[in-house]
């Protein structure tokens, strides 16, 4: 799956991009892009417009638990709870899209939030589950980041029994197994450390919840990944720890919203209805229902 590198690329920090303040971003040898023409310029609904129909349209991740999953047929997960609390908060219906996610995050914004995609689907009206940070803002001028509601972290997962004296740091596997979800985070640092000594000991698996299954039926000792859903996918002989990961710049990030740029008051209405549900406990209410623990983002 191609979330673990979403997630592994773009990581933190802020919600206006103008010219100004990109200037100094840079992309690759190139100076900051210029601002991208959609092909339909208007895109998507106001704010009055969602209010009046009575419904707003959610952008989430497929498969993707604790966020998104199927339970007896039906879409459930803290994405499905937060856009839920979303539109109650503006008095209408929360409609969900549910995405597969593309080659980068730049893509799932272009082909959910601005544009659309090619062939068949639908623009929504709020994209879920965006890392918040400086440089996909710049390259990305036809949204707006913001709504920030909680900060994920990379973390170890363990079996209690191999490991009796606490959990595993990462030089553990250059005699243990690991599995990670392949090219994601975890992957890239445990690939580099130790001039790649731990990479005959690693598992790539297509997400970190097939990671998660074999570290239950005992086929690896640990399991490297974003905390929630490590969490989110351990048992009564499972442990999770956050050892310190030395040379990882960026153990953890800010997760938001994002919206078409054009419509400004409706970001600002879900900005305020999700900093609402932190600053009063509905939101780390929504992550314990899931049996994970929730970080609130730092604003």
């Amino acid at each position: 799956m191609m979330r673990g590198l979403v997630l592994a690329i773009f990581m933190v920090c802020a919600s206006v991009a103008g010219a100004q303040n990109c200037r100094d971003v840079k992309f690759g040898d190139q100076a900051p892009r210029p601002p991208q023409n959609a092909s339909r310029d208007i895109v998507g609904q106001s704010l009055d417009e969602i209010v009046e129909r009575g419904w707003i349209l959610f952008a989430v991740y497929d498969d993707f638990p604790p966020f998104v999953f199927k339970k007896d047929g039906k879409a459930v997960g803290i994405d499905i709870d937060l856009g839920r609390l979303i539109a109650e908060t503006l008095g209408v219906e929360a409609r969900f899209n549910i995405v597969a996610a593309g080659e980068n995050v730049d893509a799932d914004l272009r082909n959910n939030v601005w544009k659309g995609p090619l062939v068949s689907g639908r623009v929504s009206n709020v994209m879920l589950h965006i890392p918040y940070d400086r440089e996909l803002q710049c390259r990305n001028e036809l949204v707006v980041l913001t709504g920030h509601y909680f900060q994920e972290t990379i973390a170890i997962a363990y079996r209690k029994a191999d490991y009796p004296d606490g959990g595993p740091t990462p030089p553990y596997f250059r005699y243990d197994s690991v599995g990670v979800e392949n090219d994601s985070l975890a992957d890239f640092y445990l690939s580099g450390i130790a001039n790649g000594q731990i990479i005959p000991n690693m598992t790539r698996y297509d997400s970190t919840e097939d990671a998660m299954a074999a570290l239950r039926e005992g086929k690896v000792k640990a399991v490297m990944g974003p905390l929630t859903q490590l969490q989110f996918g351990k048992d009564a002989q499972v442990a999770v720890h956050q050892p310190p990961l030395v040379g990882l710049s960026r153990g953890k990030w800010t997760l938001g919203v994002a919206v078409r740029h054009s419509w400004r008051p409706l970001g600002y209405a879900v900005d305020d209805a999700i900093r609402a549900a932190v600053e009063d406990g509905r939101m780390a209410k929504i992550f314990g229902q899931y049996r994970v623990e929730y970080n609130a983002p730092e604003w």
